[in-house]
């Protein structure tokens, strides 16, 4: 089994909001790696990585970082492999590091999910994938219809609350 989605962190510190992204795309069957690597302690590995992500077979890539956030655009400066970057809560509640991944310079974009938002990375990641896989695109229109049910479910349920005032 060779990984198609790599998983990046800065850090092992951000496996707890990874671990979401990890869980889903496993429960998609679709093969993924996990590395953690610091565009700024461990930069040339950074570089080995995305210079070689796709002839290894990558061809979606999540990278997640907090602070500074670097990491993403620095993975998408060099590589062709689409980029989905997850800002970590590391600091100033996440919004530095979601400013700095969504303020890519032009030609370098990153696709960027929500604070803390890997399980969107992931779902985003699998729709890429299934672009050009139709067996993966009936798991990800299962998965959909699915959050659907839940919804109609929660409503279901809400609608037997009462209260002298409820309308509904």
């Amino acid at each position: 089994m060779k990984a198609v989605v790599s998983i990046i962190m800065g850090s092992a510190s951000d496996l707890p909001v990874m671990e979401k992204a990890a869980q889903l795309l496993n429960e998609f069957e679709i093969p993924f790696e996990m590395l953690a690597l610091s565009a700024h302690r461990t930069p040339e590995e950074v570089e080995t990585f995305a210079k070689n992500a796709q002839v290894n077979g990558i061809e979606v890539i999540i990278a997640a970082a907090g602070m500074a956030a670097h990491l993403p655009g620095v993975i998408a400066s060099m590589t062709v492999v689409p980029v989905i970057g997850v800002p970590i809560s590391a600091s100033l509640d996440g919004i530095d590091a979601l400013l700095a991944i969504v303020q890519m310079p032009p030609g370098i974009p990153v696709a960027t999910v929500g604070i803390n938002g890997s399980l969107n990375a992931a779902i985003l990641a699998v729709q890429i994938l299934a672009a050009k896989d139709v067996a993966l695109q009936k798991k990800l229109a299962d998965y959909k219809q699915n959050l659907r049910q839940k919804i109609v479910k929660a409503n279901t349920e809400l609608a037997a609350v009462k209260y002298p005032y409820k309308t509904n």
